[in-house]
């Protein structure tokens, strides 16, 4: 549980972090910044959190900004009168600017390869930079949370996509061993999960089904993680149940990274 926590939450307009913001104020957190460029996104967030009992400060953040992540951070702060735990879980995929047929070494655009790692990566840094002060300065058990992906863990994906992420896994251990005793900082990864983002991806494929067996068929639970999955285990890597856990990356796959096999899949969407 979270108790009293004030928890920062990037990418919490939809998917996996809007379900941690929900999460976080279900297990206690009275506090809950919310970050994200999509301002309409935050707001239906703003009252889905409110109807857990938390206390909401909405972010409109460019995370591709220096000075967007840096007022965010103080802006947060501020408001809160602190920061116990960052939560760095927004991100992007290679083919949020190309087509998915396009992602590999070979063809990647260097836009998209700028945009994926500015997202991905730089804002992660930038993010848990400026809320070091505030972290080192908590009594409550201060935590920072990265979000990685099993993409990070093998050769497998998109290409700037996983390097951003192995590169997240890497980053999360340097800031355990900078911030530490005071602050802990691990990662999760997680598998296919069934969010806008990824039906998006879906959406995009010329062949859904093919799309969908790269995505998931390697899951030993044939079918795509819940966004309330992934919230449950983020809460507890922020909690004080997990007070001996540092500079660790959690999968949670569905135990993909267990075989890395694949097999048929059954559809998931609509």
């Amino acid at each position: 549980m979270l108790g009293d926590k004030r928890i920062l939450i990037t990418g919490a307009a939809s998917g996996m972090g809007r379900e941690i913001a929900i999460e976080a104020a279900r297990q206690g957190a009275k506090q809950v910044g919310i970050a994200d460029l999509n301002r309409t996104g935050l707001e239906e967030t703003i009252d889905l959190v409110n109807a857990e009992g938390g206390d909401v400060c909405l972010l409109e953040t460019d995370l591709r900004s220096r000075e967007s992540i840096e007022s965010m951070v103080t802006t947060f702060a501020d408001w809160a009168g602190g920061i116990d735990t960052l939560v760095n879980n927004a991100g992007v995929l290679d083919s949020n600017f190309v087509p998915a047929e396009e992602v590999g070494v070979h063809q990647l655009t260097d836009e998209a390869w700028e945009a994926v790692m500015d997202v991905n990566l730089r804002a992660v840094w930038l993010a848990t930079k400026h809320a070091s002060p505030h972290l080192l300065e908590s009594d409550r058990g201060p935590a920072v949370i990265n979000a990685a992906s099993v993409s990070g863990m093998s050769g497998a994906g998109m290409t700037a996509y996983a390097v951003s992420k192995a590169a997240v896994i890497q980053l999360t251990r340097v800031t355990a061993v900078s911030l530490a005793p005071k602050v802990r900082a691990n990662s999760f990864s997680p598998g296919s999960i069934k969010t806008p983002m990824s039906d998006a991806h879906l959406e995009r494929a010329t062949d859904k089904l093919a799309t969908a067996k790269a995505m998931y068929g390697s899951h030993l639970i044939n079918r795509r993680g819940y966004v309330s999955e992934i919230a449950k285990v983020v809460c507890f890597l922020g909690s004080d149940d997990s007070a001996f856990v540092n500079g660790a990356n959690v999968p949670v796959d569905g135990g993909m990274m267990a075989w890395r096999g694949s097999r048929e899949v059954q559809p998931d969407w609509d």
